[in-house]
């Protein structure tokens, strides 16, 4: 089989990785790569957004199948387009990506089919926003509606970062039009769990769990970002936790994908706050989540082509998927200044000094006069496996200090776990 990957980034890097080691696979394209995925796959330049470019080179290389990974291109149709050419494309499609592509749809959905989120108002002005910050005890969050490249939550301690976040949402369009309507929530306690999972014909067949560290610094300080690190499994997805979820979230989901009359094929990420409550639902995402990917994959001893056929073909069940036992983990290394402004084109040596067990995903990194060389705000995940947790992140610590470049950025504390008990 023929396969191109959209997207350019770790995430990507590792659906590549796992698509080499499928024997049904000949020849693998990725749309852009970067400087890692050109080791596994033909890079080519053409950006995820151009569905007519990628339809066209689909069609030139009579590619068996294309799998997305990034939102953007889900949100704009992409499945729809390639669908009415009959063409087969992993992902969902326009009408199931709008639970990524709007806030406030994800947030009316589960209020209507009776998901357990965080209390919410939406807000299409800045005027009303801001009246309605009273409604709501500190700390508090707001979303832009739109996509923001998971930059766009924001969690404010007092009104005066509350008001300064509105303003730079919905009057300075930090976010662009993204943030022209917004959600205020209450704020949830608690430990966060990332599940992916497999979607096929509306049935939910979740992956193995993660834990996912979104701040920019260590001890969960700083800005949001796309992610800083990842483990898996993460501890606390314990079978009466899976059982909870299973019964009051996936039963729930499954339901209201009917209703709608939606057809959803592809991956669902569901970020989740495991609360003294019980798990409430933070968002949706409608592709691999970035970290996660970067640890589940490499614990998926299944054929991932399979995994992709069969979801296509709406016989997916949970018995094709099989897990390793290991514990995996990544660290993310950053651009000096992530996740505002930072520097690109910093030579990036150390690479071939790695040690053999770990894998080193690209990110923001381009191939570059015979050198790789940064090219994003988040630019390598450093990743292995391992059987037991402090093993694993005293390996990949390890190797980071293998692994240099001008402003090399990353937290320290990624695989530090506190449990928190529930009564």
């Amino acid at each position: 089989m023929k396969i191109l990957v959209i997207g350019s980034g770790a995430r990507e890097h590792a659906i590549v990785w796992k698509i080499s080691k499928s024997d049904k696979v000949s020849n693998i394209y990725c749309a852009p790569g970067n400087g890692g995925i050109r080791d596994l796959a033909e890079c080519v330049d053409i950006k995820p957004e151009n569905i007519e470019g990628l339809l066209n080179f689909v069609k030139e290389k009579d590619i068996d199948m294309t799998v997305v990974g990034p939102e953007v291109p889900l949100v704009k149709g992409i499945v729809d387009r390639f669908e009415e050419e009959d063409l087969k494309i992993f992902g969902p499609n326009k009408a199931c990506s709008l639970l990524e592509g709007s806030k406030i749809y994800a947030k009316n959905f589960m209020e209507k089919y009776s998901i357990p989120t965080a209390k919410y108002e939406t807000y299409s002005d800045f005027n009303s926003a801001l009246k309605g910050l009273e409604d709501f005890n500190y700390p508090l969050v707001i979303k832009a509606d739109g996509l923001a490249a998971g930059k766009g939550v924001l969690i404010c301690d007092k009104k005066e970062d509350a008001v300064l976040g509105l303003e730079n949402m919905m009057k300075n369009k930090k976010f662009g039009e993204s943030g022209s309507n917004i959600v205020i929530e209450e704020f949830l306690d608690g430990i966060e769990l990332s599940l992916l999972c497999f979607v096929s014909n509306n049935k939910i067949i979740p992956m193995e769990s993660a834990k996912d560290y979104k701040k920019a610094f260590d001890g969960d300080e700083g800005l949001n970002t796309g992610g800083m690190g990842c483990f898996s499994p993460n501890i606390i997805f314990k079978r009466e936790i899976l059982e909870e979820i299973k019964r009051d979230v996936i039963n729930n989901i499954e339901n209201g994908l009917n209703s709608e009359g939606l057809n959803y094929n592809g991956v669902l990420f569901i970020g989740f706050m495991i609360t003294e409550n019980g798990p409430k639902v933070l968002e949706f995402n409608v592709r691999m989540g970035d970290p996660e990917t970067e640890v589940v994959l490499p614990r998926l001893e299944s054929d991932i082509i399979d995994i992709f056929t069969k979801t296509l073909d709406e016989e997916l069940t949970s018995d094709d998927l099989k897990w390793s036992d290991k514990k995996s983990m990544c660290v993310i290394l950053a651009s000096g200044g992530y996740p505002e402004k930072y520097e690109k084109g910093k030579t990036i040596a150390g690479l071939d000094n790695v040690d053999d067990d770990i894998i080193v995903f690209h990110a923001g990194t381009k191939y570059e006069d015979g050198d790789i060389v940064t090219n994003g705000g988040r630019v390598m995940a450093v990743t292995t496996l391992g059987e037991n947790l402090d093993d694993v992140r005293k390996k990949v610590y390890d190797n980071i200090e293998k692994i240099n470049y001008d402003k090399k950025f990353y937290r320290t504390d990624i695989g530090k776990v506190k449990i928190k008990n529930r009564e």
